[in-house]
């Protein structure tokens, strides 16, 4: 897990002051000041940024990066086993396995479930069939396992 060094030092940061904070609040109650519980709100809330800030630093894992891929959006996730995005007309077909690959990496399997374990990924574009009808078209399609991370680029 890479550790983000400007919110972890944040963290850190708010923590102290969180913690000075804390002394002011306890010397206001001993002292009888009238914005004690007005302290006990700031603090509260330094505190609950501080921990946000530790915890997200922890958590944040960057996105993969795959060599000739493009950015291209998600219009269609069930949040279980297909996911799927949408190609412009300017991607080269070179660019349709690199792509699907970089959205199969990217998703977090956390909370998906499948029957067969797995998730689907396909990169699609919609192209005009007729006078007022179009169709999608598949033009790249993953798989992604839930347990294990491996992807599969299957066209």
């Amino acid at each position: 897990m890479p550790v983000d060094p400007l919110l972890l030092t944040a963290g850190l940061w708010l923590g102290a002051a969180s913690g000075i904070l804390a002394a002011l609040m306890v010397a206001g109650f001993v002292k009888g000041w009238g914005f004690r519980f007005r302290l006990v709100g700031v603090t509260s809330f330094t505190a609950l940024l501080s921990l946000s800030c530790l915890a997200f630093a922890i958590s944040y894992s960057p996105r993969i990066q795959v060599e000739g891929a493009v950015s291209v959006p998600v219009v269609f996730d069930n949040g279980t086993s297909l996911v799927v995005a949408a190609a412009s007309a300017e991607i080269s077909p070179e660019a349709y396995a690199p792509t699907v690959e970089q959205l199969a990496l990217n998703l977090h399997a956390s909370g998906r479930s499948s029957s067969d374990g797995l998730v689907h990924v396909r990169l699609r574009r919609v192209e005009t069939a007729g006078t007022g009808v179009s169709r999608p078209v598949v033009l790249a399609e993953a798989t992604r396992s839930l347990s294990g991370g491996a992807v599969q680029v299957l066209r």
